[in-house]
């Protein structure tokens, strides 16, 4: 059996430099997971115009995808990012394009049927498509997780109606751990007995378990920000889940997560100068 990654590959144009590179959360994670000799699969959708930006990023770096299943009639998502003087990243005018509207095609519900986990990051088409494949069903016999991003899509009654059709919930919380927001969050968790493990920067890494009740914090080295601290989040979440698919408890691999995370921060780029080039 396998695991699949399924979400939005974007157009990522960095105003300061003046680039355009391949990016979104699933595949700054499929090069993690393909670093890591993970068996898996990677279904997302790119748009016509883009399709050699993006082959010759998932050639190069070995990231398994279907190609009957890769392109779509339209523009690709793209996303506008500025780093600032912190080393922390702005990002804007972001484009849904194709991810506007994603069903799985007929080769990936097959690779589906077959799969043991299931990984999204939830901009509004994935969000849309986990809810019918729920609803159908095609879920129910993997392990069902996802990346809530900011939270930037949810209100606290969406929120609620996700938590319900996935079993591990990741969340780049843009606040405080002290935020109302935050005891929300968790008290929806505790209700639909699900666990969340929300990101919290310098302030450390805080995991709500509704299934045993339980609120545990642990704390973030600070290191020394040499890069950026771009793809820290999504080799965080990319390493956290390699441990948890090989049957890691949920306190080492978080540990896990938090060593691949700080070490990104020694990149300029999401990921490493050699994933992007040729």
């Amino acid at each position: 059996m396998t695991s699949i990654l399924f979400g939005t590959a974007s157009r990522d144009l960095y105003l300061d430099r003046g680039v355009m590179l391949p990016g979104g959360g699933v595949l700054n994670m499929a090069y993690h997971w393909a670093k890591a000799g993970k068996k898996f699969s990677l279904h997302t959708r790119i748009g016509s115009d883009d399709k050699k930006l993006f082959t010759e990023f998932l050639d190069r770096n070995k990231i398994p995808y279907l190609r009957g299943s890769l392109v779509a009639p339209g523009e690709s998502s793209s996303i506008d990012i500025r780093i600032g003087q912190d080393r922390q990243p702005s990002m804007d005018n972001y484009v849904d394009g194709v991810w506007a509207s994603v069903h799985l095609t007929p080769e990936e519900h097959a690779e589906l049927a077959d799969a043991s986990h299931w990984h999204t990051v939830l901009v509004e088409g994935a969000i849309a498509e986990l809810g019918r494949l729920s609803r159908t069903g095609a879920l129910a016999h993997v392990f069902v997780s996802a990346d809530f991003l900011g939270f930037r899509h949810y209100t606290t009654d969406r929120f609620r109606e996700t938590l319900r059709q996935i079993d591990l919930a990741f969340i780049g919380w843009p606040g405080g751990r002290d935020d109302r927001g935050l005891a929300e969050v968790r008290q929806s968790v505790f209700d639909a007995r699900k666990v969340a493990v929300i990101t919290l920067g310098a302030q450390g890494v805080l995991v709500f378990d509704g299934k045993r009740r339980v609120e545990t914090h642990y704390p973030t080295e600070v290191v020394t920000v040499a890069g950026t601290t771009i793809g820290c989040g999504d080799a965080f979440i990319a390493h956290s889940l390699l441990a948890i698919h090989d049957g890691a408890e949920l306190a080492e691999a978080i540990a896990v997560g938090q060593a691949a995370g700080a070490a990104a921060t020694a990149w300029e780029l999401p990921l490493p100068n050699e994933a992007y080039r040729g």
